[in-house]
């Protein structure tokens, strides 16, 4: 693996914000992973280049959100049981600003709790759901709006490790996913909430026929957007289906995603849409390639390529004209996002296990492994290592990027990482 030299980026010199954006959900302001921010830290420990910690009072993989000088997350009060809340931190100085109960029922599923769903907000209200089934929304004062059980409305969740998918927001409404079939004979489904009311507006049966754990998915809604056509994506079970926003109709279904009927084929990573294609994980392989605007069965005619290295966990990224891969042992590969041809790798970063999606940022991908190790890479034509930068505390959150700062959230603390003038808008 070709690395370059650490000590030549060891230095980070303050550099003017080219633009200053929200990370108002899981994958940022784009739904893509992407930030358009320009000068962020590429170094930092647990002591350095740090502007403030917060303390955490158990795991997580749920990813902070952040608007303005608000940081929203979801939050398990203790490791094993207890209560559920949802977090309200000043951005300024890492303070806690209002504490909103999300219900009990906390428990451990293997690496995740019930804490696992990201929230998501719209600048005025924010959303979030438990693994527990409580939907609730709040305004950015911390009243309560309105409240749901989702299981108390359509039946028990019947996922082998326990409800992990974040809510997509899109005009005025949130779409939720329960794909689910190891422990339940109920239909997987797709909702579509109001945001003002907490009410179904539409709630569609998801058929398939995968087998034993297959049906089962922790993915999260992607929003696919062409020409003037709006559709919510959703993998799981086996296929990749495109619906209706407006009614839940299903207009489109991909399958491929388990060849071999393979029964312990949930899904993890979520699909990513980017210049017109839907880029489809499956459990490391295949990985599927589709153009958009098929109807029915697009399985022969939409597919465009497939690659056999894919994640398991981490959802990809791609600048537009690469696509970057990262497994869940650190292989990451640079594929043409068009083509599927291999750009460059596989090149393994350090050892561990990453269940974080990577970010990328002015160039650069951010990419965090379990054992709390952020590696800076250059994006592009070319692998380069740029940074290693350790915590060792135990991370399964894929990191948030706002106003030149990078939040980094681990079982023991929430790290703000650089600092920021908000006068000038320049990371200091």
């Amino acid at each position: 693996m070709k690395r370059s030299c650490l000590s030549a980026v060891l230095v980070v010199c303050g550099v003017c914000a080219v633009s200053a954006e929200n990370w108002p959900q899981w994958r940022g302001p784009h739904l893509n992973g992407v930030s358009s921010e320009k000068g962020l830290p590429i170094t930092w420990s647990a002591t350095e280049n740090v502007a403030w910690t917060l303390a955490m009072p158990a795991r997580s993989g749920s990813t902070p959100i952040v608007w303005n000088d608000r940081i929203f997350l979801n939050v398990a009060l203790q490791e094993m049981g207890g209560d559920l809340e949802l977090w309200c931190v000043s951005r300024l100085d890492g303070s806690i600003l209002w504490k909103a109960p999300l219900g009990g029922g906390n428990n451990r599923q293997r690496k995740q709790n019930m804490s696992t769903p990201s929230p998501v907000t719209d600048g005025t209200s924010v959303w979030v759901i438990t693994g527990t089934g409580v939907l609730k929304g709040f305004d950015f004062a911390g009243r309560e709006l309105w409240a749901r059980d989702i299981q108390k409305d359509y039946g028990a969740f019947g996922l082998n490790w326990g409800y992990a998918s974040s809510p997509l927001l899109h005009d005025g409404a949130l779409y939720v996913q329960v794909l689910h079939g190891m422990k339940t004979d109920d239909p997987s489904y797709l909702l579509r909430v109001d945001t003002k009311t907490g009410t179904t507006i539409w709630r569609v049966e998801r058929p398939t026929d995968a087998i034993r754990e297959s049906p089962d998915a922790y993915t999260t809604p992607a929003l696919l957007q062409y020409g003037s056509t709006t559709e919510i994506v959703v993998t799981g079970g086996d296929v990749v289906t495109g619906h209706d926003p407006a009614t839940g109709k299903e207009l489109w279904r991909a399958r491929g995603l388990n060849p071999g009927n393979n029964p312990s084929y949930r899904l993890v990573a979520s699909a990513l849409v980017v210049d017109g294609l839907i880029v489809a994980p499956a459990r490391q392989r295949p990985l599927l390639a589709l153009k958009a605007g098929g109807r029915g069965d697009v399985t022969a005619t939409h597919k465009v390529w497939e690659f056999n290295n894919g994640p398991d966990v981490p959802t990809p990224v791609s600048d537009g004209r690469n696509l970057y891969v990262l497994t869940d042992n650190g292989v990451v590969h640079a594929l043409d996002l068009h083509t599927g041809a291999v750009v460059w790798g596989p090149e393994r970063l350090r050892a561990g296990t990453y269940s974080a999606s990577p970010i990328l940022a002015d160039g650069r991908m951010y990419v965090t492994s379990e054992e709390g190790v952020t590696a800076v890479f250059s994006a592009g034509p070319k692998f380069e290592l740029l940074a290693e930068n350790v915590v060792d505390e135990f991370t399964l959150s894929s990191v948030a990027i706002s106003q030149g700062q990078i939040f980094l959230r681990t079982d023991k603390h929430l790290y703000a990482i650089g600092s920021i003038n908000r006068s000038r808008g320049e990371r200091r």
